[in-house]
């Protein structure tokens, strides 16, 4: 019997998640937690406003039902408008734009509706940690090429975390179907550049391979760096999926909206998926994000516009946890984009007990003692590499500044 139920194959190697551990070790110790990628502050007014508005509808009664399986109608209408004059084509709502159940199953959707067994997804290491299951749970083949800081004189930036061209090239082969690209780019913050991306647009299109972007962070860009969209790029409509978030875009990761835009025959497929898995998507949150989107739309060109003003806030954050690393001896990576931080923990290595930790990789051990002595949690980076790789993770850390509560390490303890 035990045989019999046991987990499906599919499955088999991806039990272990490290925020099931972080999550609960944090729990037992009670650390300053910059270790999960969501806000600790309220979202805009107008936002949880609309969602209580819907909510007491009482004169709208189907938005208490379900909607449209594939998007709700007025949210994708949205989301055609915000996109529509920054991909350079008019999209159709309905045909060309999908919502789902968070970008995690955007991402789910993109994986399944085009992974057959056999097929080879090129991933870019460090890389969200549910890239690899699921292309795994699919049938697929990860193939892994990792992000390498280059060597620097003064401070480490974003975009010095770079991808070896000649390694990329190697890793195309007539059985690779997709690549997974995330710009701006969790962990490491980089926001990959023009020529980054016309050379994996290149090699895309010389193999005849599907694109998948996801680009949660799309509205956290800090200047002077500039987020492109690997659509926008020419020969690069037909075969690329975008992946975006409520979450992310509005700080509200518990209301699980995405979304997914792209040519019609993808989305299709995309649909399929989704049709067959969650099927449709809450109805009151859907509403409340359109209305949010129209609210933002109507103001877009106004720097209070939370589109605009997002980065502006965070990159004051970005600044100053940068400014906290520095002066205790470690080594940050400053992020181009998004609100995660990349920190070289190594030269205060003599100050950490590591052999308390049973843990074979040494962020694991770091990033364990961290939470339970200093009380500060980060997330080790290993978790998000293949395991050949995990090592090129080993002295870094990740950490978290979108929280306002990030400014506690200040008094608390990171020069302890």
């Amino acid at each position: 019997m035990t045989g019999k139920f046991d987990l499906a194959l599919k499955y088999k190697g991806s039990e272990y998640t490290v925020w099931a551990e972080f999550i609960e070790l944090a729990a037992k110790y009670h650390p300053l937690n910059l270790g999960q990628g969501f806000a600790d502050f309220a979202a805009p007014g107008h936002v949880t406003r609309c969602l209580a508005d819907v909510a007491l509808s009482d004169d709208q009664p189907l938005l208490q039902q379900y909607s449209r399986g594939y998007g709700h109608v007025r949210l994708v209408s949205a989301l055609s408008k915000i996109y529509s004059p920054l991909v350079g084509r008019e999209l159709d709502s309905r045909k060309e734009l999908i919502t789902t159940a968070g970008a995690y199953e955007a991402l789910f959707c993109a994986i399944f509706g085009h992974v057959n067994p056999g097929d080879e997804v090129i991933l870019i290491e460090p890389f969200f940690d549910c890239y690899e299951p699921m292309v795994r749970a699919a049938g697929g083949k990860p193939v892994c090429i990792p992000l390498r800081p280059v060597e620097t004189i003064g401070s480490v930036s974003s975009k010095d975390w770079k991808l070896n061209f000649e390694e990329l090239e190697s890793a195309f082969t007539k059985s690779t179907k997709l690549f997974i690209l995330n710009t701006p780019h969790n962990p490491t913050g980089k926001v990959f550049t023009a020529d980054e991306l016309e050379n994996i647009a290149f090699l895309c299109k010389k193999w005849n391979v599907l694109l998948l972007a996801d680009e949660v962070y799309e509205w956290m860009v800090y200047q002077p760096a500039k987020h492109i969209r690997m659509c926008t790029l020419p020969g690069m409509w037909e075969r690329t999926i975008t992946v975006g978030s409520a979450g992310k875009t509005f700080s509200v990761t518990g209301w699980k909206i995405g979304w997914a835009y792209g040519p019609e025959n993808l989305v299709k497929n995309m649909q399929v998926v989704h049709q067959n898995n969650v099927n449709s998507v809450n109805t009151v949150a859907q509403e409340a994000v359109a209305r949010s989107l129209e609210y933002e739309l109507a103001r877009i060109d106004s720097p209070d516009c939370y589109l605009v003003s997002l980065a502006r806030d965070l990159k004051g954050k970005r600044d100053i946890l940068v400014k906290t690393i520095m002066e205790t001896g470690m080594v940050p990576t400053i992020p181009e984009g998004g609100y995660f931080m990349l920190v070289d923990w190594s030269p205060l290595a003599y100050k950490v007990k590591l052999d308390d930790e049973p843990d074979t990789h040494k962020d694991f051990k770091f990033a364990k003692w961290m939470t339970k002595n200093v009380k500060i949690q980060g997330i080790p980076p290993s978790a998000f590499y293949s395991f050949p790789h995990k090592e090129l993770g080993g002295n870094y850390v990740r950490y978290c500044f979108i929280k306002v509560s990030f400014i506690r390490a200040i008094r608390v303890g990171l020069n302890w």
